[in-house]
């Protein structure tokens, strides 16, 4: 579903496609910036897999763990996947504190989503000494996670378009813990001048973002979104 949240068209994170070797990944961005991934993989077979038909006839009746969409998401809540799709899965109020959003992603029960995974193909480059574990998420339009940071990862997107904010470990952007990307949009970003702009870039079903160790990241999804990370740690 098509969201009322406009798309950016600059895209200030380096790109690269399927020629990329690995040895130029770990030399030129493993340890030290963004990339954005495209053509890599194909997960056509996982996609149709995603579809909300699909999805609902396959989880509908387990539960699902949702976080709160502020920078710390203490609070968890846990609701059966289909009232999350047919009744939480809705636009963001922009009016609404990250303390009252509820967004579904990073919590995921492998023995039941476990098959699911399976059929995700991720991208084929990894960082020595860490192994991937998979995060899964669905949101509506206009929502997502504030900045927060943690290790290494990739993050694509299934179905929408989901716009990412980036800024190196040594630059702390300015923003409320407790307020959505949205209202940080809205309110913060126009205020920037551009050097203390962060990296950006919206990303499409296919694309795949790397984000480096301890880089400052938020994501606001553009339209109701399907997507998934490999967390490296």
């Amino acid at each position: 579903l098509a969201g009322t949240v406009p798309e950016e068209p600059r895209c200030t994170v380096e790109r690269a496609d399927a020629s990329l070797t690995y040895s130029l990944f770990l030399q030129r961005f493993a340890f030290s910036r963004p990339l954005i991934l495209g053509g890599v993989t194909d997960n056509s077979a996982f996609r149709a897999l995603c579809t909300r038909e699909k999805l609902l006839a396959a989880f509908g009746p387990f539960p699902v763990r949702l976080s709160t969409a502020n920078t710390y998401s203490y609070r968890k809540v846990d609701v059966p996947f289909q009232e999350y799709v047919e009744h939480l899965l809705k636009p963001q109020d922009p009016a609404r504190l990250g303390s009252d959003t509820l967004y579904f992603f990073g919590d995921n029960n492998f023995t039941e989503w476990g098959p699911l995974f399976q059929h995700y193909v991720p991208p084929p480059f990894r960082i020595p000494g860490t192994s991937p574990a998979y995060s899964f998420g669905i949101a509506g339009s206009g929502s997502g996670v504030p900045f927060h940071w943690h290790g290494p990862g990739f993050s694509e997107v299934i179905f929408g378009r989901k716009r990412w904010f980036l800024y190196p470990p040594d630059k702390t952007p300015h923003f409320h813990p407790n307020e959505t990307t949205l209202a940080w949009l809205q309110h913060t970003y126009p205020t920037l001048p551009p050097a203390q702009r962060p990296l950006e870039c919206t990303l499409r079903p296919g694309e795949v973002l790397y984000f480096p160790d301890r880089w400052w990241h938020a994501t606001l999804n553009l339209d109701t979104s399907v997507f998934i990370s490999t967390f490296l740690g």
